[in-house]
């Protein structure tokens, strides 16, 4: 007689116990992570219009352009990715499984695509983008998304198979290498470093041993160290953060003028449109430190507003993958997890000096067309998977329309 072995589940907490309050069961409900990824997504990219209006209008005007050109491109850029969200947040499961290999195959060979006359660079010496007549773009944003998809696409499939090292190994640690190589060849150590961590949550989500997460760790931290040696700009970046004495006239300007922008903002704020720092004092002011003049601005209050939404954003993406059932999508959205939160908590610990400036965006909120739009679909599938909760297409499916709420307090009115 055989006997099978049961297949293990990702990793995953434990449930909690039931709340026993109505308030709290409101709060539990089957479409909470539903509410909390679309309300929190909204919030914050509105937020984020704002703060792009108000700390690009000087630096447009110097450059002889209309005070809203950085706003009106972002707005642009999000209107092109709210139809993109709310397209795949109506997508079911099976077609993100359907199509993990054909995303990634585009999303690598797009990145190639920056080696060819159609490349250009970028900010900080990167060679990044793909540029056209009236269009460029930024491939590497593309591989984000669609190595969490693949990710969780592999991974499902290997899951009562990755206690073993050839197993958890391959395919998903050489396919995301070569993902991760592609974009280091461009000279874009931030993006990588984002890459590495949204690998990182989907094998952690998947049940990887955490030994194995040891030695990665180990040859991640190898490589880094080589690619930073190897690079004058990065190392110059590097050891002015771990000096105690830097030139304030150069390597240490852009950190040190986002200090003072923070620390003058106070409590409340010197007002909306009010920020000294965006007089051409600190540079990237309406994209990778677009934090600081919104601290400067809106005071801690508003910080803290900012990373209070982040927060609710890892709640739901955690509620998700603790209440899902399907592997695939607790995989993918703790790869997913790793990218928009992670890249979250870089962006502000460089601002606040508690790391060095590697040219990494706040999502959602700093300027910039490729990473607002991806990040905008990276939502729309996380909301996808919400809508698939257990209980939550019903919940959904049996509440009242806009619409018809509308005619009903009409109705009764008229009455």
């Amino acid at each position: 007689m055989t006997t099978t072995t049961p297949r293990p589940s990702p990793r995953r907490p434990a449930e909690p116990a039931p709340p026993s309050s109505s308030l709290l069961g409101q709060w539990n409900s089957a479409v909470t992570s539903y509410y909390v990824l679309l309300g929190a997504t909204a919030l914050l990219l509105v937020i984020g219009l704002v703060m792009v209006l108000s700390s690009s209008s000087v630096e447009s005007l110097d450059d002889g352009d209309s005070p809203y050109a950085v706003f009106f491109d972002q707005a642009k850029y999000a209107l092109i990715g709210l139809p993109l969200l709310f397209g795949l947040s109506r997508a079911p499961v099976r077609f993100f499984q359907a199509i993990a290999w054909p995303a990634l195959a585009f999303g690598i060979v797009f990145q190639l695509a920056v080696f060819t006359p159609l490349g250009c660079g970028g900010e900080g010496g990167n060679n990044n983008w793909v540029c056209l007549p009236g269009f460029s773009a930024q491939p590497s944003e593309t591989i984000k998304l669609a190595l969490a998809i693949w990710l969780g696409a592999v991974l499902t499939r290997k899951l009562h198979l990755l206690r073993e090292w050839k197993h958890a190994l391959i395919p998903a640690v050489p396919v995301a290498g070569i993902a991760i190589l592609v974009v280091l060849a461009g000279h874009d150590l931030g993006t990588a470093l984002v890459l590495i961590l949204l690998v990182a949550g989907a094998l952690f989500v998947a049940g990887v041993p955490m030994r194995m997460f040891g030695l990665a760790a180990l040859l991640a931290g190898g490589l880094t160290f080589l690619l930073t040696v190897s690079s004058t700009n990065r190392k110059d970046r590097i050891m002015s953060w771990l000096s105690d004495e830097c030139d304030a006239a150069s390597s240490c300007y852009q950190t040190l003028h986002g200090g003072w922008g923070l620390a003058s903002g106070g409590w409340g704020g010197l007002g909306l449109g009010e920020s000294r720092e965006k007089w051409s004092y600190l540079p990237a002011a309406h994209n990778d430190f677009i934090f600081a003049i919104l601290g400067e601005e809106l005071g801690l209050i508003g910080t803290l507003l900012v990373l209070g939404l982040f927060g609710l954003l890892a709640f739901a993406m955690i509620r998700v993958i603790r209440r899902h059932p399907d592997p695939f999508v607790q995989i993918t959205t703790g790869a997913i997890l790793c990218w928009i939160i992670g890249q979250a908590l870089v962006n502000v610990a460089v601002v606040i000096g508690l790391a060095p400036v590697i040219g990494i965006p706040l999502p959602l909120v700093s300027a910039g067309g490729s990473a607002l739009i991806m990040t905008m679909a990276a939502l729309g599938v996380l909301i996808s998977f919400a809508r698939s909760e257990p209980g939550a297409a019903e919940a959904l499916a049996a509440r009242p329309g806009v619409v018809r709420r509308s005619l009903a307090v009409i109705g009764r009115s008229r009455g």
